[in-house]
């Protein structure tokens, strides 16, 4: 007499398979999201340091510029860019304060450039990086 050899699986196998992988798929699921936002978050801010870091870079190279000098460095000869081009999702705009060699007292000599990034993240969290120097009107 031959034995019927097993071939499919049983209900029982089947449900068991089912409840263990309706338990573990969503936590699966979302650490793959978390993954994806702990890679993109840090390219995104890295791009805004770089997009500040550029324009802070225009900024001194006017300031040293014998066509500009020093008294173009306003606020008018910067436009905000919302988005900035070629970086959709970036807008970044360029501040000036005048102060006294104090870096405090409002006053003339010494200018605070301060060029703020934003854009939002994978989240869809606002956020903004701010990068300062100093430039002055007097030449070494």
């Amino acid at each position: 007499m031959r034995h019927a050899t097993r071939q499919a699986f049983t209900l029982m196998e089947t449900i068991a398979a089912l409840v263990i992988m309706a338990i573990a798929v969503p936590p699966m699921l979302y650490a793959v999201r978390q993954a994806h936002a702990q890679r993109v978050n840090p390219v995104l801010a890295s791009k805004a340091r770089w997009l500040a870091t550029e324009k802070l870079e225009d900024v001194i190279a006017d300031r040293h510029s014998a066509a500009r000098g020093y008294d173009y460095l306003v606020a008018g000869n910067y436009a905000a860019e919302g988005p900035v081009a070629g970086f959709a999702g970036f807008s970044r705009t360029v501040a000036f304060s005048e102060t006294l060699a104090d870096l405090v007292t409002p006053g003339d000599g010494y200018k605070r450039v301060t060029v703020s990034v934003s854009w939002t993240d994978s989240g869809g969290v606002a956020r903004s990086l701010a990068i300062a120097t100093i430039v002055t009107e007097y030449d070494a």
